[in-house]
């Protein structure tokens, strides 16, 4: 495999980020929380956020070009989940990793 560009390092540590966040604010927070953090929407949107982000590092691991297609709906679906998160509340980190590889998996996917 070629080495990774600073960019694609930066993604993929964005993306594995995101999605350790965001798995463990699911299992461990939402559910202790209740409520809206486990209406099934937002916890449905928590999941798809971590495996897409789960999925687009290893697209990226793996040297295929096809990283591109899942940065792409890993940016949408980030930014999703970044919203979510703020309008349920007391969930500023998992806000702040959504955004943080949405913008990187923007770049990755251009």
């Amino acid at each position: 495999m070629d080495k990774l560009s600073p960019e694609m390092k930066a993604c993929l540590d964005n993306c594995l980020s995101c999605y350790s966040t965001c798995l463990s604010m699911a299992m461990n927070h939402c559910l202790e929380m209740g409520g809206e953090h486990t209406e099934p929407a937002h916890f449905k949107l928590m999941m798809a956020c971590a495996e897409i982000c789960r999925t687009s590092a290893h697209f990226m691991l793996i040297g295929t070009p096809h990283h591109k297609h899942t940065c792409r709906e890993c940016a949408e679906i980030c930014e999703q989940c970044a919203q979510d998160c703020g309008r349920v509340g007391d969930m500023q980190e998992c806000v702040d990793a959504c955004r943080r590889c949405a913008e990187s998996c923007r770049e990755m996917a251009a």
